[in-house]
């Protein structure tokens, strides 16, 4: 089945923390406009993420003119986008090692009086080169600050598909795609290759394997069994439980909820 069209778009600009639902974004090589450009580091330089910290989801982000606004019980800040670029420091996101900009002392107060222990955030400009894995790039691709890839696309027939499996039915944002599509076969994301959507191009370079993250509320950061439970009965290869497709970007431009999915005839 064919797909259609693009029906949701969303951006986490703070890694781990909630994302916000666009009606329109920019894709660039490193992923949509803002994108997981900042994390939250511990003291010493290793990210943050809900797969210990399940409670970063219960921090809120909106997007403003200026920056960001990050809210939390009621306690807010601003995240300019403009951060300065002089005062850099080591951080490591999984294997890469990277020297990134340390946001000022407001804002990494903040974020630990909230989650009651010293951290800092940072942000990725765009002097900074972080690489996809070699054997999934095309033209020597950089990512941000996501898991290894700049994005991920799902449709909603495969969640359509989960649901009718589950007891309790779960949102799209468990899985926080930033491609979410009008589908008429559950998984058809797994067949795409090269396509397009609207001013952008895209590649689906592998499966996207599932961690502990899915079984977090996104409203309120419990944590229980399911999807992973339900998913590996039936989507488990090689020991990962897969669901939705990460992609590389091979051509940069702008994208809209309703564009078409044009997939490119496999040569």
């Amino acid at each position: 089945m064919y797909p259609n069209e693009i029906t949701e778009i969303f951006i986490y600009p703070v890694k781990s923390l909630r994302g916000i639902s666009l009606k329109t974004s920019y894709a660039g090589i490193r992923g949509l406009r803002y994108d997981r450009r900042w994390m939250i580091v511990d003291q010493n330089g290793h990210f943050l993420s809900q797969r210990k910290f399940p409670q970063m989801t219960t921090f809120d982000v909106t997007l403003l003119d200026q920056g960001f606004e990050i809210n939390h019980s009621d306690d807010k800040i601003l995240v300019p986008f403009n951060i300065s670029t002089q005062d850099r420091i080591p951080v490591c996101i999984w294997k890469s090692n990277l020297i990134v900009c340390r946001a000022d002392k407001e804002i990494n107060q903040w974020f630990s009086d909230h989650l009651n222990f010293s951290c800092c955030l940072v942000y990725m400009d765009d002097s900074v080169n972080r690489s996809v894995s070699s054997k999934y790039q095309v033209n020597n691709e950089n990512v941000s600050f996501a898991d290894g890839f700049p994005y991920l696309i799902i449709g909603e027939a495969s969640l359509l598909d989960l649901n009718s499996r589950l007891k309790i039915k779960l949102p799209m944002n468990r899985f926080r795609p930033n491609f979410v599509f009008s589908s008429g076969a559950a998984f058809e994301e797994d067949c795409f290759g090269i396509f397009e959507v609207g001013q952008a191009k895209f590649k689906a370079v592998k499966p996207c394997a599932r961690c502990i993250i899915t079984t977090t509320d996104q409203s309120t950061g419990v944590r229980g069994h399911e999807p992973l439970s339900t998913l590996s009965e039936y989507r488990k290869k090689d020991n990962n439980v897969l669901f939705g497709q990460n992609l590389i970007c091979l051509q940069e431009g702008a994208v809209q909820l309703g564009d078409k999915i044009i997939l490119h005839e496999e040569k």
